[in-house]
């Protein structure tokens, strides 16, 4: 059978119809792939190594999904697609599995659930949602028609992106737990979490320095945004700031994304992309030694010498920065224990003082928790109650520290055990030369009869007058 020729321009409309539908199908596909609806679930995937992507933006630079942790775990970020990069992080306190057992849905709430380790996170909106979108400037939010319920720029982590509004209700917390930002009344400050999650000590502290517009008492709380501009401000009402903070590339403008974050060592520090690596544009602390503890537990910081040790007898941990372990400082001395020994140093100082209550009263021994830094110039004792962190090496002697040292933790368990070794062997001697004592006049008592009838010619009166031979050798044997 002959077969006809095929008319080139029907093979046209053909393949452009083909085009037509291939287009789209993938603006569906898309256009699916940049928003959650109710009914959506998903769980991890083995297939995905480092990162599962469940949500883009519009622009693909940015993306909710699941990043792994750990190998084993996983957490619900959004992140900076090109560098992998976290800007947000739900329910960070708590670890998920990467398992196909851990699921995240949408059912009006985004909810994240692991009913092996009960780990549990729901942005518990308190009207039901239609939809899940994430912006271009990295916010993801849940909406009812076109109304906003929840988004994530009400609840940073660890980092604001550019354009970010920060307040007084909020924090940032770093990536560790151990440190904190927060506003005051006219000021934003960082703290460290020393002890337990009860007590924070203030650490670095910026005042609004009020050059184009002041703080009114009355006029509600302050809060701060970072600015594309490159700068990071205070305000309080309209648009004109309280204070500027400006990074490297204030009034520089570059077209690039800029972020704040509070990293794990406790400065706060900003970056800008740089299209293949992130660049610091930013840093609240300058100085390493003016960190929380850059040396770690009963370290010693001196500028442009690095880290060594309180006690000049460890050597300090590089990796670690640990002097004297310190992963059980739960509790204080306050009690009055005396399970303890003391470091004394001269030449040391506390990197934030300035933020540290002081006193000029002679402080005895029993009234300090943890330790106390006095200067035998000024009078000043400044009270360390929390478990001591690393000081600052300075070359004034007259700058005194007195630092407590859990006695059974650490290296020095083993001295304690030693000493109670030497104790016992003390106590064993003194046994021995107590009952060689004792053996030795037990025996004199017991040849006193042989040294007396030895030392005399004749037998004296009494018992033994009339004894015979056989008697008298058996005496000595006695």
């Amino acid at each position: 059978m002959e077969k006809k020729p095929v008319n080139s321009a029907t093979r046209s409309v053909a393949t452009q119809l083909l085009f037509l539908i291939s287009s789209i199908l993938c603006t569906c596909a898309l256009a699916t792939s940049q928003e959650l609806l109710i009914g959506f679930k998903a769980s991890p995937s083995s297939s995905f190594s480092s990162f599962q992507s469940l949500l883009n933006d519009s622009t693909s630079t940015f993306s909710l999904g699941f990043l792994r942790a750990n190998q084993t775990q996983l957490a619900l970020t959004v992140v900076h697609l090109p560098s992998l990069q976290p800007l947000w992080q739900a329910n960070p306190t708590s670890s998920f599995r990467w398992s196909d057992k851990t699921q995240l849905f949408f059912n009006g709430s985004l909810v994240m659930s692991d009913p092996h380790t009960r780990s549990f996170w729901s942005s518990g909106t308190s009207q039901q949602g239609d939809r899940v979108v994430l912006l271009n400037s990295s916010n993801l939010q849940i909406l009812q028609e076109q109304q906003v319920l929840w988004q994530s720029f009400d609840f940073p982590t660890s980092t604001l992106v550019e354009n970010q509004s920060f307040t007084s209700n909020m924090s940032l917390v770093s990536s560790n737990g151990l440190y904190s930002m927060r506003l005051g009344d006219d000021f934003m400050a960082l703290y460290a979490n020393f002890k337990d999650g009860k007590t924070q000590q203030m650490y670095w502290k910026h005042k609004a320095l009020e050059a184009k517009a002041e703080v009114v008492q009355g006029q509600g709380p302050i809060h701060a945004r970072l600015e594309s501009d490159g700068f990071l401000g205070m305000y309080q009402i309209g648009k004109t700031p309280v204070d500027i903070q400006p990074f490297n590339s204030f009034h520089r403008p570059i077209d690039t994304f800029l972020v704040l974050r509070l990293e794990p060592d406790g400065n706060l520090k900003g970056y800008y992309w740089a299209q293949t690596d992130w660049v610091v544009d930013y840093q609240a602390i300058t100085e390493t030694c003016e960190l929380p503890s850059p040396c770690g537990s009963y370290g010693l910081c001196r500028p442009g010498s690095g880290c060594s040790c309180l006690d000049n007898r460890t050597q300090v941990d590089t990796g670690s920065f640990q002097c004297i372990d310190g992963d059980d400082q739960s509790g204080d001395f306050c009690s009055g224990s005396d399970d303890f020994w003391a470091i004394r140093r001269k030449g040391v100082e506390l990197p934030f003082k300035e933020l540290m209550g002081s006193d000029t009263k002679i402080i005895v021994r029993g009234g300090i928790c943890w330790g106390a830094v006095y200067n035998n110039v000024t009078g000043f004792c400044y009270l360390v109650d929390y478990p001591i962190q690393t000081l600052v090496g300075v070359g004034d002697e007259s700058k005194i520290g007195y630092f407590k040292v859990r006695a059974t933790r650490g290296g020095h368990k083993k001295m304690k055990a030693g000493i109670r070794v030497l104790g016992a062997v003390i106590l064993a001697l003194t046994g021995a030369v107590i009952g060689y004592a004792g053996y030795k006049i037990w025996n004199r008592r017991r040849t006193w009869p042989k040294r007396v009838l030895e030392e005399n010619a004749e037998v004296s009166p009494g018992p033994y007058k009339n004894l015979g031979s056989a008697s008298f050798k058996s005496i000595q044997m006695i």
